[in-house]
């Protein structure tokens, strides 16, 4: 897998929605993940987007989700730039040199659905999501 570079979109409830929109916009394949699916299955946010993506015939990649539960939701500030592959030395080395200078919000470990992921704030106010695939067994 190619390592890529592409908007991440935050939401307030109504991810599933804006992403249903972005496919009738640009077109695709759309992918939706439910909270619900990854271990909060009774709670208010199941039904919510833990993660969508689109990719079109054009080669752009649309990601987005609802805030989490616990994290505040800031319009104007609803996006994050996500890096994502599963070159692990590569992406950790951007990792590195985004996080360094900046805020650390989400370490970068194994997350519950199985991969290597952070978040960090870059020196100028950037948000960085870094996701790195791991093989399944």
């Amino acid at each position: 897998m190619v390592s890529r570079l592409n908007p991440y979109l935050s939401f307030d409830g109504n991810a599933r929605q804006a992403m249903e929109f972005y496919k009738e916009v640009f077109d695709g394949t759309l992918r939706l993940n439910t909270f619900g699916e990854f271990g909060q299955k009774d709670t208010p946010e199941a039904d919510k987007i833990m993660h969508g993506m689109l990719e079109t015939p054009s080669g752009f990649t649309l990601m987005g989700a609802d805030t989490p539960p616990g994290m505040e939701f800031a319009q104007g500030t609803n996006f994050s730039v996500s890096l994502s592959g599963d070159d692990d030395t590569e992406l950790r080395g951007y990792w590195e040199k985004l996080s360094s200078g900046g805020s650390v919000s989400v370490p970068l470990e194994k997350q519950m659905w199985g991969d290597v992921f952070g978040m960090c704030t870059d020196r100028f106010g950037i948000p960085w999501m870094v996701n790195i695939t791991q093989p399944r067994s």
